[in-house]
């Protein structure tokens, strides 16, 4: 008896922690059953992440969250004490019969100054360095490529300290993060 309480309590709390982390694979689908492909981007705060993503012709849903870290189901509280090893990101959703990678790519490395350590404006912290989570092998060779290509313009006057990564589980931030340019008519830098 003792064994199948402790049995369902371990499944509770697997399906409560599934709930709430999102693996992230490179495909997801809309609601009107047409794919969409996904990608993750970490470039300071997140709600104005959200917001300039938001923009891109094509994007379809954004959702703030937090990434690249260790610690399951974190709270903002948590990875605002740098101890998580999350990062502040975003979660994109695209149709990739309106708009690419690429061109997220360049929305992002033009959005954001990918030459400070971990900080981003008055934004200072681990969780808020510059980084891509790639979702897929096309994605990681996309990105290192656009990257090496910033990096022989010289167009940044500053080495490029941006990290491409493979994307680990993405937790969606609380409510109150979400859309809070919508919201709140202001953004962080």
């Amino acid at each position: 008896m003792k064994s199948a309480i402790a049995l369902f309590l371990v499944l509770a709390l697997v399906g409560a922690f599934c709930l709430r982390a999102s693996a992230v694979g490179p495909v997801a689908t809309a609601k009107n059953g047409a794919k969409l492909d996904r990608a993750i981007f970490g470039m300071g705060c997140f709600w104005k992440t959200q917001y300039v993503f938001s923009k891109v012709p094509g994007v379809v849903k954004t959702t703030v969250g937090y990434s690249g870290g260790n610690l399951p189901n974190p709270s903002y509280e948590q990875v605002c004490t740098h101890a998580t090893g999350h990062v502040e990101t975003v979660l994109v959703e695209f149709d990739p019969n309106k708009t690419s990678y690429h061109k997220l790519l360049e929305v992002f490395w033009k959005s954001h100054d990918p030459t400070t350590i971990d900080r981003q404006g008055p934004d200072m912290g681990s969780n808020y360095r510059s980084v891509v989570f790639y979702t897929s092998d096309e994605q990681k060779k996309e990105a290192l490529q656009f990257k090496q290509e910033l990096e022989k313009s010289h167009q940044f006057g500053a080495p490029i300290v941006t990290a491409i990564e493979p994307a680990k589980p993405f937790y969606p931030a609380e409510e109150y993060h979400q859309n809070y340019f919508v919201k709140h008519g202001e953004v962080c830098n």
